[in-house]
């Protein structure tokens, strides 16, 4: 009978896969509200940091970002 007993405990110890499994989700789900809230925070001043970029570009061969007007 204690035979039995430590067989089952060493093997309840050592299976984790399914903690591992659930702390790697938590994980993931973690960060993808972190992209999101970052893509949220930072979108609209990215999008006028690019079209002034764009804007600051002068090649003859590309024409200017069409959704707005560039003061040049």
């Amino acid at each position: 009978m204690l035979a039995l007993y430590t067989n089952l405990s060493v093997r309840l110890r050592s299976d984790e896969k399914g903690a591992t499994a659930v702390e790697y989700g938590i994980m993931v789900a973690l960060i993808a509200v972190v992209i999101i809230v970052a893509v949220s925070l930072l979108g609209g001043s990215l999008t006028d940091m690019f079209k002034s970029v764009n804007c600051g570009i002068t090649t003859p061969a590309t024409p200017k970002w069409s959704g707005t007007a560039c003061t040049a």
